[in-house]
């Protein structure tokens, strides 16, 4: 298991290093010890899977305000998708910056991403099954979101006419979500 920083702080790719032999492979997906000497230490009290059915379908950006921020670790493990994290923390000097990776079950790689980032991904392949380890629990009164397709954040998806969910059509631009809040606080 290699953890690499990313350009935004705080954001981590794993790289993980499967076994082979004639059986097949093993490989760990999480070694505590490994993350806690990389700073990374966290108390995971939710894993979670979304399965997505065709290519081209975003889900996102999205983000739970505070209390309720919370930290993800990312990995595709059927299929593959373009992954995308937003930096909204308050007092962040890359705050509206944007990074994203590919995720897929042949590249072995997860993205570990700090709470007060919104996060979103854009399927490459049909059927992609997408899992993630957050640190807070939903929190359906803390569920927050920006647009997909925000021009002042400049994704550059994937594709030019994304399949998505009418919640996800209808969240709000950076610029409407900083009117009522400056960015989401993480302390």
């Amino acid at each position: 298991m290699k953890i690499i920083p990313r350009r935004l702080k705080g954001v981590f790719e794993i790289r993980l290093s499967p076994l082979y032999d004639h059986r097949g492979q093993f490989m760990r997906v999480y070694d505590e010890t490994i993350f806690s000497e990389s700073g990374l230490h966290r108390r995971w009290l939710q894993e979670n899977q979304s399965v997505t059915l065709r290519k081209g379908t975003i889900r996102g950006l999205h983000f739970q305000h505070a209390p309720s921020t919370e930290t993800k670790l990312v990995r595709a493990v059927k299929g593959a998708v373009y992954d995308v994290f937003v930096d909204l923390r308050t007092d962040s000097p890359t705050f509206g910056e944007w990074d994203s990776i590919e995720l897929s079950e042949d590249n072995l790689t997860m993205i570990y991403i700090p709470s007060g980032f919104a996060h979103g991904f854009c399927t490459r392949t049909d059927y992609c099954a997408v899992q993630y380890k957050v640190d807070r629990e939903f929190s359906p009164a803390a569920d927050g979101g920006i647009r997909w397709n925000d021009p002042s954040i400049g994704v550059r998806w994937p594709t030019e006419a994304p399949i998505l969910s009418d919640k996800d059509k209808n969240l709000p631009t950076l610029e409407m979500f900083l009117a009522q809040h400056k960015g989401l606080d993480v302390t």
